[in-house]
């Protein structure tokens, strides 16, 4: 075989061989285990260099870091071998999803074919054993799994825009240790009423808002929380709008208020380049001042506003498409704000009436009932996720402007006032980023 040139196609690497035991051991047809977990078929492997190249030979006895950033990898196995002989590959930069490997068995079976079938793989963060059997068998995978739970970079926030006796551009970084910064001065038309959510995997956006008029401009984050000038607006200039994370990458913004009494419940989805669509018709009840977060890692949730105190809810897939109404649990609000948390989960909290209750979010999208308010009770105020898995409450009204802050462990759970830190404000909003 040489390449992926065959007189057949067999692609392999996306389930495992034979069969596995209830306890996730790799079995044989006989039930006989081979490999109880990587660290059992990895004993005795001599590991190597890190391979980098567009081809490579491997060595029986020999494990392999195959790095395929910059190029896929062609990897020949031995000419010959004998029972037992076992390699290991492993994906370096977890990137084989985009640059994969290609193995040529050089006359040799692979898993019972023959070397014109061929053999590739490409599953971001593989490790591959293969052990040789018999002339029949050929090279046989004895271990085939990717590992898809990698370390979570901490993530930091950013508050911004809002009313502060007038409306206002300021921002105010989130530290990965939940602590809010001074005032950063403020980039962009000064509005509030908007929303704005993550996108890109580690950038934001905030979108839409009230000057002396409804608008639909948005304003770009970079990954190190730098707010970008005004973007031309795309979509129906609105305020009172909300925006979640959605789908690994990109960004969701949806509802408002129009003009007079008028409200919609269009959407505008965020491209992973930070690109906002035009508009998605409307689903569910029209209405604005609500909220959002993400939830399950992937999908995300709006939930409450006006007019009227509403609890309803809307989830929307991972692929950015809203559902229809969800009857509310919970006391309906509005002027409140939403964060993720626990990596899958979300929570609303705060809002009209001057109120500090919480809504906790399921990984599934269900709402609970109200956990009793922690901190004090205000309207208007934003909230982000930060750090891995934590949120933040911060800003709003209780009457008069405030700019405490209430922190959101990673089980949801309210913590007390924080002291405020920079300008005082309400109406703006707040996404993760980093």
């Amino acid at each position: 075989m040489s390449g992926i040139i065959g007189s057949k196609i067999n692609i392999r690497g996306s389930g495992r061989i034979a069969k596995l035991g209830t306890d996730g051991q790799v079995l044989t047809s006989a039930g006989a285990g081979v490999a109880a977990n990587y660290e059992d078929v990895a004993g005795g492997i001599s590991w190597q260099a890190i391979e980098t190249g567009s081809t490579m030979t491997a060595v029986a006895g020999e494990g392999y870091w195959v790095n395929t950033t910059s190029n896929a990898c062609t990897i020949t196995l031995p000419a010959s071998a004998s029972v037992g002989d076992t390699i290991i590959f492993a994906d370096y930069d977890r990137t084989w999803g985009t640059n994969g490997i290609v193995i040529d068995s050089n006359g040799l079976n692979y898993q019972s074919d023959d070397d014109t079938f061929t053999v590739e793989y490409g599953t971001d963060g593989l490790a591959l054993s293969i052990t040789y059997m018999d002339a029949t068998q050929g090279w046989v995978p004895t271990f085939d799994d990717a590992v898809t739970d990698v370390p979570v970079a901490p993530k930091q926030g950013i508050f911004g825009f809002g009313a502060a006796g007038g409306n206002t551009a300021v921002t105010n970084l989130v530290s990965t240790a939940g602590v809010i910064g001074t005032d950063v001065t403020g980039v962009g038309t000064a509005r509030q009423q908007l929303g704005a959510c993550e996108y890109g995997g580690d950038k934001g956006i905030f979108g839409y808002g009230y000057t002396a008029a409804n608008v639909n401009m948005s304003n770009l984050v970079s990954n190190a929380g730098v707010v970008a000038t005004d973007v031309t607006g795309v979509g129906t200039a609105r305020s009172g709008n909300a925006a979640c994370a959605y789908g690994t990458d990109k960004g969701i913004f949806g509802y408002g208020w129009v003009t007079g009494s008028t409200y919609t419940a269009v959407t505008n989805l965020v491209s992973n380049a930070g690109v906002v669509a035009t508009d998605t018709t409307g689903v569910g009840t029209v209405r604005g001042n609500l909220t959002a977060a993400e939830y399950g890692e992937d999908k995300g949730i709006f939930g409450f506003g006006g007019p009227g105190d509403l609890a309803t809810t809307n989830l929307v897939s991972n692929t950015g498409v809203v559902g229809a109404d969800v009857a509310g649990v919970g006391t309906g609000r509005t002027v409140l704000a939403g964060a993720a948390y626990g990596t899958d989960k979300g929570l609303f909290g705060f809002g009209s009436g001057y109120t500090g209750v919480t809504n906790l979010i399921s990984n599934t999208g269900v709402v609970s009932t109200d956990t009793a308010a922690v901190g004090t009770a205000r309207s208007g105020l934003a909230a982000t996720q930060w750090g891995a898995d934590k949120a933040i409450f911060a800003f709003g009204t209780t009457g008069s402007l405030t700019a405490i802050s209430n922190l959101v462990s990673n089980t949801g759970v309210v913590a007390s006032d924080v002291a405020g830190v920079g300008t005082a404000n309400q109406h703006g909003a707040a996404c993760s980023f980093g």
